[in-house]
């Protein structure tokens, strides 16, 4: 298959799985079907059995190997104010931050080279210490729109429109709001307290912007791709060959029975330009359902085979993940072809609540060619993105519908 495909159909039975992944399901199902079934021993054709690199690691080998803080020295913070009060000097909308209007003409060097090691290391980074209750709101977005532009200058739109209109909403805000609207039109566990599972976004780089932390919880996780894919191809080679074949996409239409058949698990061998990539690229809503927003009811079901799939490929991330040790301040860069991130859930206070920014990047100087089948997916978050339409929202809201991005 070489492209996405938007299709109709008629449900099948499902599987009894759902957004949380339970553990025991997951060792039952796994159980019967290695007794009951006769599983595929080989690799899908041109997989490797085995990658290596910096992309590779785990909770314990990368401890030693990369130090993936970056401590914000108050140079560092004198310059990202100068940059500030320039900007703001010259009384453009955010869409118009960039290098240029932004300067850092010595943090930028740091800046690049975190681009480079997101994309071509180890996969992500941490800035540490930006001062946030030095700034107000907008100086805050003004400040994490500017930073991130030195890292990749491209960035992505989050929803397409703003109060009812059509636009380019550029920045995200991640923050509980499940009190305060309709649970029908929860997206996802984004804007709630809970936990959100292993998971990748839609964007080439996902950076997070801690602007506060909750009273507990709220652990910040991230897995390499490639080692989960050595420990499945190593171990159940026959579930690699099933997240390699396509997969039904909920979309979550209105008419409830559109979605996006494509595979979760994409190798693309090397070439004389690129070395060879592996990426993994789901949300597990979109395969389950989430609350109230169910798994639509006239699209296929998932497979025995698809759910096993998916919660080894949760439960294995989740063994060899890191905690990142998230604090107010902190901006994360990760590569999203490379890294599947989730968060634990956490507890709000009165006086702590949790409020993270997030941007979705692109760097066209270290940018990584996407299968055929992702065009789509990358292409509602990138193209005809303008400064013009442009929206860098100071408060948190709902997204306007529950369409994938």
């Amino acid at each position: 298959m070489s492209a996405t495909q938007t299709v109709t159909c008629t449900s099948t039975s499902a599987p009894d799985i759902g957004y949380m992944p339970d553990y025991e399901k997951y060792l039952a199902r796994s159980k019967r079907r290695q007794e009951t079934e006769k599983l595929d021993q080989s690799l899908p054709k041109d997989f490797p059995t085995h990658l290596t690199g910096d992309l590779v690691w785990d909770s314990e080998n990368i401890v030693g190997r990369y130090d993936w803080n970056y401590i914000l020295t108050p140079e560092n913070i004198e310059e990202i104010n100068s940059a500030l009060h320039h900007f703001k000097s010259l009384n453009e909308p955010m869409g118009k931050i960039s290098p240029n209007t932004f300067p850092l003409p010595k943090l930028h060097t740091v800046l690049r080279t975190i681009s480079n090691e997101v994309h071509n290391g180890f996969g992500f980074k941490v800035v540490r210490g930006l001062p946030v209750d030095n700034y107000t709101r907008e100086e805050n977005v003004i400040i994490y729109t500017g930073l991130s532009s030195h890292v990749a200058p491209i960035r992505g739109r989050q929803d397409n429109k703003w109060q009812g209109k059509p636009a380019d909403v550029i920045v995200a805000h991640v923050k509980d709001l499940s009190h305060s609207c309709n649970s029908k039109d929860i997206p996802g566990p984004v804007v709630t307290a809970d936990k959100q599972v292993f998971h990748t976004d839609a964007g080439d780089i996902i950076t997070l912007f801690c602007l506060n932390e909750g009273a507990s919880g709220g652990e910040s996780y991230l897995a390499s791709t490639s080692h989960v894919y050595n420990v499945l191809a190593a171990e159940r080679p026959d579930l690699i060959k099933t997240l390699s074949e396509p997969w039904p996409f909920d979309d979550f239409a209105p008419t409830g029975d559109a979605y996006k058949l494509r595979p979760l698990l994409y190798f693309q061998p090397a070439t004389e330009e690129h070395p060879n990539r592996l990426s993994i690229q789901y949300s597990r809503r979109n395969l389950t359902g989430y609350m109230d927003c169910k798994r639509s009811r006239n699209i296929p079901q998932l497979t025995e085979a698809q759910a096993e799939a998916l919660d080894a490929v949760h439960f294995t991330a989740e063994k060899y993940a890191i905690s990142l040790n998230f604090h107010k301040g902190d901006i994360q860069f990760a590569n999203n072809l490379s890294i599947m991130h989730a968060r634990a859930a956490f507890t709000d206070s009165a006086e702590k609540k949790r409020h993270l920014l997030r941007l979705w990047l692109r760097d066209p100087e270290f940018e990584w060619i996407k299968a055929p089948e992702l065009k789509e997916r990358f292409d509602r978050v990138y193209a005809g993105v303008t400064v013009e339409s442009s929206v860098y929202p100071l408060e948190a809201t709902i997204r306007s519908s529950n369409v994938a991005t």
